[in-house]
């Protein structure tokens, strides 16, 4: 697993700020894709769970934290580094399993291979 896509990047906040980004807008590079319905600061583990309403029909997605780029208070909005295309593509919201490790690194392998990353073309 790569511990730095399952933290938020340093400049998103103040080491001694709290925030709660649920009920956000998550905005990828080629448009919105739904509302933050959780959201975890972990060290190393946290991560969004997005509710994508119509747009995938409904479904969730889980997104590390390493792929926030700019949380917009007064918007109320999260900006993440990723299309809408790579993100439809992640794998599969299981409810079940989100939180659990091995699940965690399914999505960790897809995300860490994107450019931009840690993977590959970066």
């Amino acid at each position: 697993m790569q511990p730095e896509l399952w933290n938020y990047q340093p400049h998103l906040h103040d080491a001694d700020d709290t925030f709660d980004i649920a009920g956000y807008h998550v905005e990828a590079t080629d448009g919105k894709i739904g509302s933050v319905d959780e959201a975890t600061y972990d060290v190393g583990e946290s991560y969004l769970v997005v509710d994508t309403g119509p747009w995938i029909f409904g479904k969730k997605v889980l997104l590390p934290a390493g792929t926030v780029t700019r949380i917009d208070p007064q918007e109320r909005s999260v900006h993440i580094a990723r299309t809408k295309d790579e993100i439809k593509h992640s794998p599969e919201f299981d409810e079940a399993t989100f939180k659990e490790r091995t699940y965690r690194d399914t999505v960790g392998d897809y995300y860490g291979r994107l450019p931009g990353m840690g993977g590959p073309g970066v």
